[in-house]
């Protein structure tokens, strides 16, 4: 199905029916009734993960499919629709606009004449539809370190970068080096790849497609990168030396040094529109007034992801994130079924976390209900890792002040709460940050990164791989722990008695 056609038919099947402490390694017998929840999350995780549901990627067949799955599971428990807004009813519209790299070229001038390089060894990069840049001057700023930049010093220029070793993480430490330039008024940055990272490195990470929510207007910002050799050979007849300007760059009175080189640069992208949705149900309590509890999950993953000869094409992100959605659906079961809480409870499935937190700042953008009124927020993400048994870990340690009332609510449980913050080293990577972001209280409370080297071992064997599928074992015992704690701790955070103001 194309893109954006698959949720009127969603909404209207649902209308046509509704409208680092260790436990005891020995663990007590499972009941029956953590045995019918194991038994139902199973098949939530078998349904969604399946083939037929081609990976759930964000406006496609397989979008619709799981948003029809979740409404009639989530309706059939006794939630009702929580976007309060008439007009879209349980699925709140979430529209991004992706963007790849289509042209690019770049110009230099020494002294106002033309210098002929090989454009194979020069890569320019927009955020924007297009963006042009016309014989800016060069002005070598080293690492771009160790100097309080002005935006007069920068501004109607292009910062020469050394990218040198500064390529932690696949060059997320020089990204953040290049973002920190523009924001003070370079008109662009040019990265000289001095290092161990090559061109066609940057080029396989770079010019992959970016996404961004469509209400955003994204700006016009131009980032370039060019070779060692290329930039040593724009360098002759200047008076300056790439190895002069390096040796400089390393002292420590180390000031801006003009070049007597100018760059035009250009970059276009192409633009691809992707209709998709949140699911947002509530569970409503006895005092709304009061604020809500949110409980998410992202419902997304990569949809088909690979190319044959290849027999697996599909990532069906069984863990990644099937296993959160079950876990979500289960809690809502549980507390339904249980006495009526004081506070609403929101349960949101985003959309487009893959694609960069996406589903979870549309929420934050526009909301439910005020964001000040959200007392706690607790994500669930790739939680069939970890046994029965395992201590809890929370992603966002320090972050909020929800901490000591977590770990009261886990004594209370008789579950153990892993003592510091190294879990927080994935805290990014999860739909909480965003969250965090818009000053919206949350946390990860899982057994998951109990023990976080088990956590580590998946992101570096079937995480993001078509291999996080159903041929795999699922591990629920430490799910089923979430579970549990996850539902002590919404009721106590929808206890208007013992959290009777919101906690930020």
């Amino acid at each position: 199905m194309k893109r954006g056609t698959a949720i009127p038919a969603v909404r209207a099947a649902l209308a046509g029916a509704m409208l680092a402490i260790a436990l005891p390694a020995i663990a007590a017998p499972a009941s029956r009734a953590d045995r019918e929840l194991e038994e139902r999350m199973r098949a939530h995780i078998q349904v969604l993960a399946s083939d037929e549901f081609q990976g759930r990627e964000p406006g496609t067949e397989g979008e619709a499919k799981t948003l029809r799955y979740l409404g009639r599971q989530w309706f059939d428990i006794g939630l009702v629709s929580g976007t309060n807004d008439p007009g879209n009813p349980w699925f709140a519209p979430v529209t991004l606009t992706a963007r790849e790299p289509a042209a690019d070229s770049a110009h230099f001038f020494r002294r106002g004449r033309p210098v002929v390089i090989p454009q194979d060894e020069v890569l320019v990069l927009t955020s924007g539809k297009r963006s042009l840049l016309r014989q800016a001057p060069l002005l070598f700023v080293g690492k771009g370190e160790g100097h309080e930049f002005t935006r007069n010093e920068l501004a109607g220029r292009v910062a020469v970068l050394l990218d040198g070793e500064h390529v932690e993480g696949g060059g997320s430490q020089g990204s953040e080096r290049q973002n920190k330039l523009l924001a003070q008024g370079a008109s662009a940055v040019l990265t000289v790849l001095d290092g161990e990272r090559t061109l066609e490195q940057v080029s396989a990470r770079r010019e992959r497609t970016g996404y961004a929510l469509a209400s955003d207007s994204l700006g016009g910002d131009l980032e370039a990168f060019i070779t060692r050799d290329v930039m040593a050979l724009l360098l002759k007849g200047t008076g300056k030396t790439l190895e002069g300007l390096s040796a400089a760059a390393k002292e420590p009175d180390f000031v801006p040094v003009p070049l007597n080189l100018s760059v035009t640069l250009e970059a276009t992208t192409r633009e691809t529109t992707i209709r998709t949705h949140n699911l947002i149900g509530k569970l409503p309590g006895r005092r709304p007034e009061a604020g809500a509890v949110l409980l998410l999950a992202h419902w997304d993953h990569f949809g088909v992801c690979g190319s044959p000869p290849a027999e697996d094409l599909v990532c069906n992100g069984a863990i990644d994130n099937a296993s959160g959605v079950a876990a979500l659906t289960e809690l809502a079961r549980r507390l339904a079924r249980g006495p009526e809480l004081d506070r609403d409870v929101y349960f949101l499935a985003t959309t487009a976390e893959e694609l960069g937190l996406w589903g979870a700042h549309a929420f934050a953008e526009n909301p439910p209900l005020p964001l000040s009124q959200i007392v706690a927020a607790f994500n669930i993400d790739s939680i069939a890792v970890a046994p029965r048994g395992t201590p809890l870990a929370i992603v966002g340690r320090g972050m909020t002040d929800l901490d000591a009332q977590i770990e009261q609510v886990a004594r209370a449980e008789r579950m153990k709460v892993v003592a510091g913050d190294e879990a927080n080293e994935f805290v990014k990577r999860q739909d909480g940050w965003a969250l965090l972001q818009h000053d919206i209280p949350a946390v990860m409370v899982t057994t998951a990164y109990g023990q976080i080297d088990r956590m580590r071992g998946f992101f570096d064997g079937h995480y993001h791989r078509p291999s996080d599928d159903l041929s795999q074992p699922l591990e629920l015992g430490g799910a089923l722990d979430d579970v549990r704690m996850l539902t002590a701790l919404t009721r106590w955070f929808a206890d208007i008695r013992r959290v009777p103001a919101t906690t930020k």
